[in-house]
């Protein structure tokens, strides 16, 4: 069995020679300098983090081990991420013992470097580098920028728009924000300014991209990348050239403070419909497809905490027959992962969101992302998933009505047990499924639900209460009269 790094179990002899490197591995060679190792710290570091083994031929993959460099060269490779980074970025050190072809003891050293999400590491000299795929990519201009920006270090909404004014701005959402914050009579430059919108460059006032983002009264002017796509898809996935299969596309292009309501309205009209009895009324309405607060919650987060300084780049509403996914330009901000999203929130856009939040949008907590995953589960739907294809961040949301049919099917099964539900005839089960979705229900809404005669519904539910499955609500006699199913012993 080949010698394992405890510390990254993956890291082992064999995959140090056999192993292509790749955004998370890289080997060097113990004639390297240490300060030449600052390079690719830094790039790991503003990456995912990774794993250098010192003392392999980068070329032959040789096991050359540091036997044969001094105790002061190991210890300065040991110290390189503090010697020459800054910040040090966190990392540990480790050995990995073998024989040498001279059938010698010796090590590889492996540095195991740390990702960075809330800094970026750079080396002594001040250049920043970047782990992509398997090279180290020094990075400069817009590259260092949108660094910066993904690490929020540096925020793109903040900074100056050149080309707009005032006078470019939406009056009516402007006149909309004063009211919000009680600031009647207030002037719009100086509300803008008071909460930072406005700011001085070269003794010039100018606005912020975040103010034009949010205001303007035409966006494309200013940003064609501030848009909404939708594509609705005939079938579960996109094809192209002479099959192409998209039968609606359309484009939303207004400032961020109308996006999302227009967003709302027009994708309302292309979900899908069905019929379910409301509990409380006991009437029967028209139910989309998905939980509105689920897909309408997905284009506000998309909306608040896309990445605005990836040009080119817009939010793509795509819909399939079973799903709807959501795609946002950049990948999650800071500490935020696909994995505690649920629980873990933190803005990109922090004076984008709080705009959102005073206009009633964005809500605090990240009560929002728990909302959805709740909501799905009320339409017996899945768990929302997310996911960072291509630099950006994509909800998905299933719509498999054959899977809520069954999942309505072992809840109503769970309430009666599995030994009678297999006693009863089709009808009989679809009566306790659409019961066990309804605390009480009519036999008229029995009737409609099953397209069935009143004499069939009655006799099934004279059965079932002889079975002592179900119970009815009121004499035989009484208009009102409902059912209800009988819990299991064991159900509380």
């Amino acid at each position: 069995m080949s010698v394992q790094s405890k510390i990254n179990p993956l890291i082992t002899l064999d995959y140090i020679v056999q192993a292509d490197e790749n955004k998370l591995f890289d080997r060097k060679s113990a004639k390297i300098k240490a300060s030449d190792l600052a390079m690719h710290i830094s790039a790991f570091a503003n990456a995912e983090g990774g794993t250098i083994a010192i003392g392999v031929d980068d070329k032959t993959r040789k096991l050359e081990g540091v036997k044969g460099c001094d105790e002061k060269k190991i210890n300065d490779f040991i110290l390189a991420p503090k010697e020459y980074c800054k910040p040090m970025p966190r990392y540990e050190e480790e050995f990995l013992d073998f024989v040498n072809d001279k059938g010698a003891a010796d090590r590889v050293l492996l540095l195991h470097i740390d990702a960075s999400p809330d800094q970026i590491i750079r080396t002594i000299n001040d250049s920043t580098f970047l782990r992509i795929g398997d090279r180290t990519k020094e990075l400069k201009g817009e590259d260092l920028r949108n660094l910066e920006y993904s690490k929020s270090i540096r925020h793109y909404e903040d900074e100056c728009n050149l080309d707009a004014t005032i006078e470019d701005l939406d009056e009516e959402l402007l006149e909309r924000y004063r009211g919000i914050l009680q600031a009647d009579g207030v002037p719009y430059e100086q509300l803008l300014s008071a909460r930072g919108f406005i700011k001085k460059q070269g003794g010039t006032k100018r606005l912020t991209n975040a103010a034009v983002l949010l205001f303007a009264r035409n966006i494309q002017q200013f940003y064609p990348n501030c848009r909404i796509r939708f594509v609705r898809y005939d079938g579960t996935y996109a094809k192209t050239g002479t099959d192409i299969n998209i039968i609606r596309d359309k484009n939303l292009d207004f400032p961020i403070l109308r996006i999302i309501e227009k967003a709302k309205d027009f994708i309302a009209t292309q979900l899908r419909e069905f019929t379910a009895l409301d509990k409380k009324t006991g009437k029967f309405q028209i139910v989309p497809e998905y939980p509105e607060f689920a897909w309408l919650e997905g284009v506000v987060n998309a909306v608040t905490h896309r990445e605005y300084a990836m040009t080119g780049k817009y939010i793509l509403v795509s819909m399939y027959d079973d799903r709807l996914e959501i795609t946002s330009p950049g990948k999650l901000p800071n500490i935020v992962t696909v994995d505690n999203i649920k629980e873990t929130r933190y803005a990109r856009n922090p004076r984008i969101s709080r705009v959102l939040t005073d206009f009633g949008w964005v809500r605090e907590l990240n009560e929002g992302v728990k909302r959805i995953y709740a909501d799905m589960e009320k339409f017996f739907l899945d768990d929302p998933i997310y996911s960072e294809p291509e630099q950006s961040v994509k909800l998905t949301l299933k719509n498999n009505i054959v899977m809520r049919n069954m999942r309505q099917k072992d809840y109503a099964m769970g309430k009666i047990g599995e030994e009678i539900w297999l006693q009863l005839d089709e009808l009989e089960r679809q009566m306790l499924v659409y019961m066990a979705s309804n605390t009480v229900v009519s036999r008229a809404a029995l009737e409609a639900f099953t397209n069935r005669t009143n004499k069939t519904i009655t006799i099934r539910l004279n059965k079932m209460i002889d079975m002592g499955i179900i119970k009815a609500n009121g004499n035989a006699h009484d208009p009102k009269r409902s059912y209800s199913i009988i819990y299991k012993t064991s159900t509380k």
